[in-house]
């Protein structure tokens, strides 16, 4: 790892670990790290820059994560952060726009154009991560949002199908064994 991934792991993970952050821990524990994984495992498959990748996937969420008033917004907030971050660090100019690029552009709810391999690869990894952390979609479900079983495990089942239709082909076949299981057990019961 280089020192400006690893310097920006300790911040971010600092971050994740203060009590100003509304998320938790588990947003660290149970999402971004799990997304810079994936960033990690898709960057060669679908031939993107991996320090670039990971430098997104760090700082994707970071200024909701500082200030969840930021969060309908966070990728534009997180994406200004990240410029100020690395550019503070003497990062170069047309990489800190890269990143930012992949930032602005990651959320899934959003019909944002990736005009770059590394922007498909981010958006990929995050939404992945929902896939394989199920449990703190049920965390927010049923203790943040106060859910009955059917509804939260409703809800968890339509997140995961919207996740899904958003992934590439390739990531779908990675995660289909995954997919497959989470959706099983969220309607097992219906």
């Amino acid at each position: 790892m280089n020192h400006l991934i690893a310097e920006m792991t300790e911040l971010v993970e600092a971050a994740c670990a203060a009590p100003t952050n509304a998320f938790g821990y588990g947003i660290w524990s149970h999402h971004v790290s799990q997304v810079v994984a994936n960033g990690r495992q898709l960057a060669p498959l679908l031939g993107a820059d991996a320090e670039i990748v990971e430098l997104a996937a760090l700082l994707h969420d970071y200024a909701s994560i500082c200030d969840a008033a930021l969060y309908p917004e966070h990728h534009l907030h997180s994406a200004r952060v990240a410029g100020e971050l690395l550019g503070a660090r003497g990062y170069p100019a047309e990489r800190i726009a890269a990143v930012q690029h992949c930032i602005e552009t990651h959320r899934g709810s959003l019909r944002a154009r990736r005009n770059t391999v590394e922007a498909v690869c981010l958006a990929n990894a995050d939404a992945l991560s929902h896939i394989q952390q199920v449990p703190s979609l049920l965390y927010l479900a049923y203790v943040q949002r106060q859910m009955s079983i059917d509804a939260g495990a409703e809800w968890v089942a339509q997140k995961l199908e919207r996740t899904w239709r958003k992934l590439d082909p390739q990531v779908q076949a990675l995660a289909a064994p995954e997919y497959a299981a989470a959706l099983g057990v969220l309607t097992a019961s219906s």
